[in-house]
Parts: structure tokens; C-alpha cells; sequence
């Protein structure tokens, strides 16, 4: 069995085409993976990009790639919807056949110790690579974002305890170069499924309650001057509500952490009750990256009125009971992993 992983970085650039693709175009021609997928969001002013292949390939891949965005991207001038700490936000390395989490988790901490050394910027683990139990989510070390960085660089008034404030690699004091990069976190992780429902609202009202209702952490409140956390609906989920300015809606922006806690199709279902308690109706939804077939599947399951469908109606089903199609088209053979990997032999 050939061992083949998938890395995903997650580039702070959504906007301008040609830098992007000048980023992307640093990572292809190595031999032994392809770049599967390349998905720019200029609202949240971040690009998804899908590598896929042999290990040292890939790695070498997230390399380039990691070095372009450093060179053509400056955090300094930086904004979006989207959470971020630097020029590359998160770089995961996950395993798809033949490979081991230790060992995607050895390639993410060979890859953070190289880039920190040449070229001099912070680089932190997380996931499976973690080096604590504090640094295990990304959402832990990427708090107050890049505005709050150089804080916790020169040890200022920070929300970060000991455990998650400085980098795991690479130089721990502001400087140009870090004022530039910001931090750059690589880790290792199972198969996540960044997942957007879309409402019907220019602002983000609704789409923001769905998020701290659905998701695992749930929400804070306030009774008789005491705060009570109240827990989500729904198992391994991160979610928070967003505005889509240039599509005149708002989204619910999800990470599924493990597909078999919460499908994707429970999800949506989640948010289309949530929304319509509210008066308002979903716009489809979008996955950022590529899926496994077993989750386009799995919805097609539940959306289809047949018993016997094969594997291209189920995907089909899924499609449309989804609404992928909403605001782009939704092009299975190249947003399945297998199925790209296929295409692409």
C-alpha cells in the first residue's frame, strides 16, 4: 500500500489572484503529489489550498509554498473575516492511507523547525504535534490574532498563559520580518471538513446565534450576576456566525472535527431548524476543500428517497440536499479526495 497524506495550508491572501497563484504555482511540479484544490475566499481574505501525494513530497510541497507566502504576503496590511495569526494561518498534515498520525505528526515538527531556522520567524505545533495539552487547538494559539502577537511576543497585557504564548520555533521577540510573517502554525490532524452554511441575512445576526448553539463549546450566559456555560448541540464542532458582503448573506462557519460524531448533513440540519426558529432560511451551504467520499455518501443516504442508489446518485443527493451548488458549483470529481486522486493518476 503506497503511504499517501494530504496537507492543507491555509494562506492569509484571498483577494489578489496572481499572488495567489503565484504562492500556489511554488508547490506544484514536485514529483510525488499534486495539488489537488485551490479555493480563494476574498471576503475572508483567505485561500484553502489541498496538496495531496507521497510524504516527503508533500512536505517538500508545504515548504515552497510556506516560503512563497512568507515572500509575497505582509500581515501588516491585512484584513478579513476569518480568525488568523500569519502569512500562513494553519499548515495541518493529515493521514489518508498508509500513514501513521505519528508520523504526519514527525513531518509537521521536521517542516515548523525548518521554516523557523531559515527564515526566522515564529512557528508553532499543534494538533497531534502539540507539545502541551494547552496547544493542542488551533483556536487556543491563535487567540487575539495577529493584532495581539506582538503582546505576547514582548510579554505585554495577554489573554495567553505560559503554556500557549511563544512559539515552539523560531524567535520570540517583534521584529520586521515577524511584523510581516506573524506566526505560522504547522501541526497534525485527523480529517476536518470546513464546512459554511449560508442564511438568508445581510448581517450576521442569526447566522452568529446558530453558531454558539451548534457548536460543542456552546455559549456563555448570564443569570443573577453569574456567567454559565451552556453546551452546544452538536459533538466536535467549532462554529461562529460571519458576514458574506459580497454575496449579501451571512454564514455559519463550522470545522466538523470528526466526521463520524457529527456528519454533515446533521449539521445542516441543525442550522436549517436553528435558522428557521428565527424566521429565516438557508442558502445551501459550501465545503471548504476536498471531502471524503464516505461523507458526500453518507448525506446522499439521508437526503435520498431510494433504497438501491449507487455511488454517483448518492453523491448527487448530497449535492443537492445540501445546496453546494449555491454559491459555486460543486464539481465532485475534483472536491472528493478519492475521486481527484483518481483523476489525477
Amino acid at each position: 500500500m503506497a503511504a499517501i497524506i494530504e496537507c492543507v495550508p491555509n494562506i492569509s491572501e484571498g483577494r489578489d489572484l496572481s499572488k495567489i497563484e503565484k504562492i500556489v504555482s511554488a508547490a506544484r511540479g514536485i514529483d510525488g503529489c499534486s495539488v489537488l484544490g485551490v479555493e480563494p475566499d476574498a471576503d475572508y481574505n483567505r485561500t484553502v489550498i489541498t496538496i495531496a501525494g507521497e510524504p516527503n513530497s508533500v512536505q517538500e510541497a508545504a515548504y515552497k509554498l510556506i516560503e512563497s507566502a512568507i515572500i509575497n504576503i505582509d500581515m501588516q496590511t491585512h484584513s478579513g473575516e476569518h480568525p488568523r495569526l500569519g502569512v500562513v494561518d494553519v499548515c495541518p498534515f493529515i493521514p489518508l492511507e498508509g500513514v501513521t498520525m505519528e508520523e504526519c505528526s514527525k513531518y509537521a515538527k521536521v517542516l515548523a523547525e525548518r521554516i523557523a531556522l531559515d527564515f526566522s520567524v515564529p512557528t508553532f505545533l499543534y494538533g497531534y504535534s502539540a507539545t502541551h495539552d494547552d496547544r493542542f487547538l488551533l483556536s487556543s494559539l491563535r487567540k487575539e490574532e495577529y493584532e495581539g502577537f506582538r503582546n505576547r511576543l514582548e510579554e505585554g497585557e495577554t489573554s495567553h498563559s505560559n503554556t500557549t504564548r511563544f512559539p515552539d520555533y523560531g524567535p520570540r521577540e517583534w521584529n520586521e520580518k515577524v511584523a510581516k510573517s506573524g506566526g505560522i502554525t504547522i501541526g497534525s490532524r485527523d480529517i476536518l471538513i470546513a464546512y459554511n452554511v449560508n442564511v438568508d441575512e445581510t448581517d450576521a445576526t442569526i447566522s452568529k446565534i446558530i453558531g454558539s448553539t451548534v457548536r460543542s463549546s456552546g455559549r456563555l450566559i448570564k443569570r443573577n450576576g453569574k456567567k454559565t456555560r451552556i453546551p452546544g448541540m452538536l459533538n466536535k464542532v467549532q462554529g461562529m456566525g460571519v458576514t458574506l458582503e459580497s454575496n449579501n448573506i451571512s454564514q455559519v462557519s463550522m470545522n466538523i472535527l470528526d466526521i463520524n460524531s457529527c456528519p454533515l448533513h446533521i449539521a445542516f440540519e441543525a442550522c436549517k431548524v436553528i435558522a428557521e426558529d428565527h424566521g429565516k432560511s438557508l442558502l445551501g451551504s459550501e465545503i471548504v476543500g476536498l471531502v471524503p467520499l464516505k461523507v458526500m455518501t453518507d448525506a446522499g443516504r439521508w437526503f435520498s428517497d431510494k433504497e438501491d442508489s449507487d455511488e454517483n446518485e448518492l453523491v448527487i443527493f448530497a449535492i443537492q440536499g445540501l445546496g453546494l451548488d449555491y454559491l459555486d458549483k460543486f464539481e465532485p470529481k475534483n472536491r472528493i479526495i478519492e475521486w481527484a486522486l483518481r483523476s489525477d493518476e
